[in-house]
């Protein structure tokens, strides 16, 4: 039990820190609510999961190749620049409840997922994190501790998707609509940001 609580942990760490899913978490909570922002989550979630797929199967040897590591780089370039652009415009409509009839469940959830699948931060992260995890697991043979941390992981993960989510939510209620927008300002120039990054890591792959 203390090991699965560990690997529970570890999940609720590995998706706190202020990344793109998160910003897009908070865009997308103020602007739509609860169930909006907990799709994003859990489409990233998904992306998160086909990772650990890739990992579990030695997939991840065939996406760290220099030619598709800048593919993955570009595209996350541009669906992060998208999405922050997206977000900046939809701003100033942070407190217009109209602007609900116009956001389907499915396109939160997909933007979580392009947001997560996307990033090549993630490939790396699941390689370090999960297959250090497989490694020593593989090590003592023991497939159950497997599906434990495996499991325990993806808790973790569930439940700060779901805490992000009422954050988001709360905030929307309380606070004043001004600094709604403002937040949200940030959360867009927080993405575009992240896309500037990844282009420059794909200039610098195929140029340098």
């Amino acid at each position: 039990m203390h090991m699965f609580i560990s690997y529970i942990l570890l999940g609720v760490t590995l998706a706190a820190p202020i990344g793109p899913v998160n910003a897009a978490q908070l865009d997308k909570g103020l602007k739509n609510g609860f169930l909006h922002a907990w799709l994003v989550g859990l489409g990233a979630m998904t992306a998160d999961v086909f990772y650990m797929l890739c990992v579990y199967f030695g997939l991840i040897s065939l996406i760290e190749g220099e030619f598709i590591k800048s593919f993955l780089y570009l595209f996350g370039c541009f669906v992060l620049t998208y999405t922050g652009i997206e977000s900046l415009i939809g701003a100033g409509k942070v407190a217009s409840s109209s602007l609900r009839n116009h956001q389907t469940l499915r396109k939160s959830f997909s933007s979580g997922f392009l947001l997560s699948i996307s990033n090549p931060l993630s490939i790396l992260f699941w390689l370090g994190i999960y297959g250090s995890i497989l490694a020593k697991t593989v090590h003592s043979s023991n497939t159950n501790n497997l599906l434990i941390s495996s499991a325990g992981i993806f808790i973790g993960l569930l439940l700060w998707d779901v805490t992000m989510a009422g954050l988001a939510s709360t905030f929307r209620k309380f606070l004043h609509t001004k600094l709604l927008i403002l937040i949200s300002i940030l959360s867009g120039l927080s993405l575009i940001a992240f896309g500037i990054y990844f282009g420059k890591e794909a200039i610098l792959i195929l140029f340098f």
